[in-house]
């Protein structure tokens, strides 16, 4: 591959960060929209509201940006780019067609889930250094949820590596099968619960819950600096959602034309579990901080471990 390709490759892909997530948000202000009947995102700012992201975005641009004064400067202004960027690079790994990705990793299943939890480092970096207690509590509160729901969703993960034989996100996509939606159902389902746990969105938000803990560690946020960690929030959802496309439900796959239309079959499933987390957070209320800890162990842990017992004893008997 040149050098030209790469690089053509790579602006794909930040083209791709740039635009996807901001269409993940249009999505979920109509969707809410529709499901609890809110006249302001479907009406104003043009025809069906078409207008209204776009006036969030400008209201973000023009508001003031403040810092605390007994903030950490350094560390409040890089926690949103902590925050943000590793689901960048987990975009370059992800397989949009057969062999075609930005740089496809041998342990790419590995890459994704080392850098996505770097992002939790930015949380915690704005809870730190906000000099406000609720900001601490409630980065405290995300870095306790991630230690929890990153168990399941290593293990959920390992459990589709193991069954493919390896570790390459591309790899994995070619070993797909369909009879995999009910052999790795119950991993799929792991990984998508854990996903948002590591998200922090609803039912999982505790973290940030507004009404609780006035918006957890991003309570002396404003301006673009909160934009961004918005962003982050739905970019988080595009690569989660790419992620348990390729792992569990054949990535680019499709039902015909899979070498020319892989990025489409990819985009589809991708957007369908984007509008299954926007469901969720209509359909369900807040977890408590409690309940969280003991749905991640009691539950999430021993059923990805059943689902990693079930594929290794399938791969010894199929070998």
């Amino acid at each position: 591959m040149t050098a030209v390709e790469v690089g053509a490759k790579l602006l794909g892909c930040l083209m791709v960060f740039l635009t996807v997530p901001l269409l993940v948000g249009q999505m979920e202000h109509k969707a809410m929209a529709h499901m609890q009947s809110r006249l302001g995102p479907m009406y104003a700012g043009g025809f069906h509201g078409w207008a209204q992201l776009i006036a969030d975005g400008v209201k973000f641009v023009q508001k003031e940006s403040v810092v605390p004064a007994r903030a950490d400067r350094r560390v409040f202004n890089l926690a949103p780019a902590v925050a943000l960027l590793p689901y960048l690079f987990v975009l370059i790994a992800i397989p949009v067609g057969p062999g075609d990705s930005a740089h496809d990793l041998s342990v790419g299943v590995f890459f994704a889930l080392a850098v996505v939890s770097v992002g939790v480092i930015g949380v915690l970096m704005a809870g730190w250094s906000s000099a406000n207690k609720y900001s601490l509590l409630g980065g405290m509160r995300a870095g306790a949820q991630l230690m929890a729901y990153e168990l399941p969703l290593v293990l959920a993960a390992a459990s589709a590596a193991m069954a493919a034989g390896t570790l390459s996100l591309d790899g994995i996509t070619h070993a797909w099968h369909w009879w995999w939606l009910p052999y790795q159902g119950v991993g799929a389902l792991v990984f998508f619960t854990a996903a948002l746990a590591e998200l922090r969105r609803p039912p999982f938000d505790a973290p940030v819950a507004d009404s609780e803990i006035v918006f957890g560690p991003f309570t002396e946020y404003t301006g673009l600096r909160f934009g961004l960690f918005i962003l982050s929030e739905y970019a988080g959802i595009v690569v989660f959602s790419a992620l348990t496309a390729v792992l569990f439900l054949g990535g680019w796959k499709g039902p015909f034309l899979e070498h020319q239309l892989g990025w489409l079959w990819l985009l589809l499933k991708t957007f369908a579990l984007a509008f299954v987390v926007i469901w969720l957070r209509v359909s369900y209320p807040r977890l408590r901080e409690d309940q969280l800890q003991k749905f991640a162990w009691a539950a999430l842990v021993p059923a990805a471990l059943a689902q990693v017992a079930v594929t290794g004893v399938v791969r010894v008997v199929t070998a």
